[in-house]
């Protein structure tokens, strides 16, 4: 009476207003955030797929140039004489396996705190301080590699080649084994050196979007 409700009323509306809110659609942060949430989840598991790529190359790169030596004959002039090569006889060798080395170390330490945050449900990285400074680590390392490699393939080139117009042979021919070591040590660096940009690239892909 008079646009009153009558306590009957009020009961029969109640099971109406629960079961709207039970079938309704919902809206708001909870919905839109979980494309967020699953993007950043794929981008967490990206992050740390390339960290543990770049730490294999790396070692495989260490390991070949590490292992590179061997003793042979060549001939100048008419005359034999044994030659014996090792990585450590070059600078441009040991620079490439110093920097292996740091880099190894820069991935094993991201690839421990990032699979503990991945593990932990929580973001690879907590916060935009700590992307640009993965970044400046990503981008110093990838030029270091990448200036390593080609250093070490200009000794590699010279070894192939001789020397022209000079008695100088090509020292690759005696020494096979040693020059497809270094070959498959360099090959891995230039790879570690683009795995490096590329997560650099995603740092910056990350910065944009959060």
């Amino acid at each position: 009476m008079n646009g009153r409700k009558t306590p009957s009323e009020v009961a029969i509306q109640l099971p109406e207003t629960k079961v709207a809110a039970d079938t309704g659609t919902m809206s708001g942060p909870l919905v839109t955030g979980r494309p967020g949430q699953k993007l950043r989840r794929r981008t967490d598991i990206a992050h740390v797929s390339l960290r543990l790529i770049c730490l294999v190359t790396s070692v495989m790169a260490l390991s070949f140039m590490a292992t590179a030596k061997e003793a042979a004959t060549v001939s100048i002039y008419g005359f034999h004489l044994p030659v014996y090569s090792k990585w450590s006889y070059s600078d441009s060798f040991e620079y490439l396996v110093g920097v292996s080395a740091a880099v190894i170390a820069h991935s094993l330490l991201q690839l421990l705190i990032s699979s503990s945050r991945l593990l932990r449900g929580s973001s690879v990285i907590p916060s935009r301080n700590q992307a640009w400074l993965i970044f400046a680590g990503d981008q110093a390392f990838a030029y270091a590699m990448m200036s390593a490699g080609s250093a070490a393939s200009g000794v590699t080139n010279l070894n192939r080649t001789g020397i022209r117009h000079s008695a100088l042979p090509n020292f690759c021919k005696p020494l096979h084994s040693f020059c497809d070591r270094i070959a498959v040590s360099i090959a891995f660096t230039f790879f570690s050196c683009f795995l490096l940009a590329t997560s650099a690239v995603l740092n910056v892909i990350w910065l944009s979007k959060y």
